[in-house]
């Protein structure tokens, strides 16, 4: 097929650097192209170009990259944008790979990861996330950007990246292909940033009627429209498109542009940003307005746009002191905003700043943010000391709120108040520590066994709340309380609320914490697939946020609910993930053991439940960490406590909780104990007794939502019928546990329930003929645990029943089968079916 010379007009000579680039672009092409009509016409016009361009020059074409001898300085600067047709060509190159992979998105740690392999450049997690954010984890973008930038680009603090070369390129052609309004109107977006609204663009770009240069740059691919009655926005289709936009436009120019933007601007925030762009100087005057603007800000809890302002004042300042006062405040909004790698990468600047109060309330704020108990308050302790409490009000106002968070790390709900008070009493009622400490005080006050306090004092803030960021720290303290209280369908409203942060400028550590426990709101409601998205979602902004103190309450819900339907790798996985030791916060501490704890249950392996809630109970000071509700250990350690056979060392321990969460009526909680109760008094003999602890914990469930608490209770219930022989009445608890665990794909304690009802044989089919037709259901049971590999005292843990008596059963088991070893159970067992 043969195709008119007009085809490819255009393209550049021969002897141009981007005529031999081209050349070769077009002869790996008609290598790779594949037979068939459409591809024979682009092979025709491709032997066009060939013939024109047979030169190859120093350019050599890799498989994903274009890259041009590091000695030829000039051929790099002449390819940086190459002509449309070459492009054209790339777009085609890539398209013909024999191996295509097209991966989601990369994440900031991908971003890292792939930097450190693929180009040897280690990045903070600070410019992973910018670089994420700018090529929306295109990872050939990325490493483009990586390979094209010089190296210390990464080293520094950036607010703007360029976008690729050949990106840009592209992107200018479009732009250039376009008639002069519109690329005035693309400019003028480029200027203004994300979401640009069309009047102010329009304006910007000094149009009267603006919408056909609005399609124009749609029809480019270069604008996208949002319109809405009364507002329309302008966006760029990718960031990196507006990044080739202003990086085109003279300097001069866009310097002219941002002051008139900063002019038309009704935003405060947007003005002080369009002025700031626009100077190349210092500026303690506008850095002042900056200062100003952020303390504004700062009342509202909008920490983020805090720490951006307080950045940009800093770099305009003259003076060290006000530089550094500047960045130390700057550093200390980042972290309430809840953005730790950002705070870290300045924390080796700060800590070369001159001893003082505030330096150390930041680093000691750091230091709690990432989990790290004894150095907060270290550094909290100094800066206190150094306090004089007739200069420095506002300062001790701060540390008091710190010492507030300190304490809920420490999950002291005591010292929690005591501090909220001293906050709330030395601060304005509108500065941030003051209307901070309020929010958490309720926690405190529930916390510290005071509920009706904390319930009053959360009526009373609603009623004093206006809009900005800080109703998000209410409704996660509410929502909080209200589980811990027995309100999990209110508790769930209250953290959905509080968990979005971007039309609310809201904070991510809050939002975290708010997405932990709604994950375990909604574990205990029985959505457990919402649960897991929640747990997922939070976990991916752990990874890129790093706020330690709630990282193992994400991943104990994950590890809990994977645990219980029997992914095993995945529970594992959750369980690493949620690890903290001794030295970190309590309220670390305390959902760590937690997931070992539960997960060691499902498996049905309660030595090492102890094991792992041990450390809880040798907790020298923990009234807090006992109080009811809050934190659901006290019942899984002492029913595993009973199934090890530490009958006084769990009758010992239950006491006291039964008394306090009778005291505080706190039904769940009683419930989960008379679990345990009904358990140990089984265990003791008396089966009666036992009965009616386990009639009370599913009354006490009664009107409860809380579907998994009713089915352990059933379990637990059923086991203990069975072993005492009433086997009717057992069967009836198991069946009610097991349909309550197949609703919500508990598929670990169903087959246990399935297990216990064939033990039970009440309602056992009639089996047919063989080897293990003659098994009584207690011997089967055994003999299908034992044939899987299960040692006896596992066997005698899963169906509650003692050691000798598996023993006993798996001797008769070997008699009726004929049979002498574990091992030649296990290979009659693979010989039949699971019915026998």
């Amino acid at each position: 097929m043969s195709v008119p010379s007009a085809a490819v007009d255009g393209v550049p000579a021969a002897d141009h650097p981007s005529g031999r680039l081209l050349a070769h672009v077009c002869h790996s092409l008609v290598r790779r192209l594949p037979t068939g009509t459409g591809a024979a016409a682009v092979r025709a016009a491709l032997d066009v170009l060939m013939e024109r361009h047979p030169g190859l020059g120093g350019v050599r074409l890799f498989d994903e990259r274009l890259e041009v001898d590091a000695g030829d300085p000039e051929a790099r600067a002449r390819v940086v944008e190459p002509p449309p047709s070459v492009l054209a060509a790339l777009e085609v190159l890539d398209g013909c790979r024999d191996h295509v992979v097209r991966p989601g998105p990369l994440t900031a740690p991908d971003v890292m990861g792939l930097a450190r392999r693929a180009a040897g450049i280690t990045l903070d997690p600070p410019t992973a996330r910018h670089l994420c954010h700018h090529t929306r984890g295109n990872p050939r973008d990325v490493l483009r950007l990586l390979r094209e930038l010089p190296r210390d680009t990464w080293q520094e603090r950036r607010s703007e990246l360029p976008a690729p070369a050949r990106h840009t390129a592209a992107v200018r052609h479009r732009l250039a292909r376009c008639g002069p309004d519109a690329r005035a109107l693309v400019e003028a977006c480029a200027v203004i940033g994300e979401d640009a609204e069309l009047a102010e663009a329009a304006a910007l770009a000094d149009l009267g009627s603006p919408l056909p240069a609005v399609d124009e740059a749609r029809a480019a691919g270069l604008l996208t429209a949002a319109c809405e009655p009364g507002l329309a926005l302008l966006s760029f289709t990718r960031p990196l498109d507006r990044a080739a936009v202003l990086t085109g436009i003279e300097l001069t120019r866009r310097a002219a542009l941002h002051t008139r933007a900063a002019r038309l601007t009704g935003d405060r925030g947007r003005r002080l940003n369009h002025r700031v762009a626009a100077t190349t100087t210092t500026d303690d005057a506008l850095a002042a307005e900056l200062d100003a603007y952020a303390a504004e800000r700062a009342c509202a809890g909008e920490w983020s746009t805090v720490a951006d302002a307080l950045v940009r004042a800093g770099r305009l300042s003259t003076g060290r002191a006000a530089r550094e006062d500047r960045l130390l405040r700057a550093v200390d909004a980042m972290i309430g905003a809840g953005d730790v790698p950002q705070a870290t990468a300045f924390a080796a600047e700060l800590e070369s700043f001159p001893a003082g109060i505030l330096r150390d309330v930041v680093l000691g704020y750091l230091a709690l943010m990432r989990g790290r108990p004894a150095e907060a308050d270290a550094f909290l302790t100094e800066a206190w000391r150094r306090c004089d409490p007739e200069r420095h009000h506002d300062l001790m106002a701060r540390i008091c709120q710190r010492r507030v968070l300190h304490a809920l790390g420490r999950w002291d709900g005591p010292d929690l108040v005591a501090w909220a008070r001293r906050a709330i009493e030395l601060a304005d009622p509108d500065d941030p520590s003051a209307v901070e400490s309020q929010a958490v005080l309720g926690l405190g006050l529930a916390a510290a066994g005071r509920p009706d306090e904390a319930l009053a004092a959360y009526e009373s803030a609603a009623d004093a709340l206006s809009g900005g960021a800080q109703p998000q720290r209410f409704r996660l303290g509410r929502g909080w309380v209200d589980l811990a209280l027995d309100a999990p369908e209110a508790a769930r409203r209250e953290l959905e609320a509080a968990v979005p942060t971007g039309f609310r400028m809201g904070s991510t550590r809050i939002s975290l914490w708010a997405q932990g426990w709604l994950a375990r709101t909604q574990f205990a409601l029985g959505a457990w697939p919402e649960a897991l998205e929640t747990a997922q979602r939070a976990e991916v902004r752990l990874a890129e946020f790093r706020i330690e103190p709630v990282r193992p309450l994400v991943h104990w819900t994950a590890a809990q609910i994977h645990a219980l339907r029997g992914d095993w790798e995945s529970a594992d996985r959750h369980v690493a993930e949620a690890a903290a030791e001794r030295h970190h916060y309590e309220v670390m501490l305390v959902p760590s053991c937690l997931a070992r704890a539960q997960v060691a249950e499902a498996r049905g392996d309660y030595e090492r439940v102890v094991e792992a809630l041990n450390p809880l109970a040798r907790l020298a000071a923990r009234d807090s960490i006992d109080e009811p509700g809050f934190w659901p250990w006290p019942d899984v350690y002492a029913n595993a406590l009973v199934l090890t056979g530490r009958l006084d060392e769990a009758d010992a321990f239950l006491t006291p909780y039964e008394t306090l969460a009778a005291r505080r009526d706190r039904r769940s909680a009683r419930a989960r104990l008379g679990l345990a109760r009904g358990r140990l008094t089984a265990a003791r003999g008396d089966i009666d007794a036992a009965r009616a602890e386990f009639d009370r914990a599913l009354a006490h469930l009664d009107r409860l939502p809380l579907p998994y608490d009713r089915a352990r209770v059933n379990f637990a219930y059923g086991q203990t019928l069975r072993r005492a022989g009433k086997r009717r009445e057992a069967d009836t608890a198991l069946r009610n546990a097991r349909d309550a665990y197949a609703t919500l794909g508990a598929r670990t304690y169903v087959d246990r329930c399935e297990r216990e009802l064939q033990a039970g044989g009440v309602h056992t089919p009639r089996r047919t003929p063989g080897p293990t037709a003659r098994l009584t259901p207690q011997e089967r049971a055994v003999a299908i645990l034992v044939a899987a590999g299960a040692t006896n005292q596992q066997t005698a843990l899963e169906l509650f029943i003692s050691v000798k008596t598996v023993q006993y059963h798996l001797t008769n088991v070997y008699a009726k089968i004929g049979v002498r070893s574990r091992t030649e159970l296990a290979a009659r067992f693979r010989e039949t079916s699971p019915d026998g």
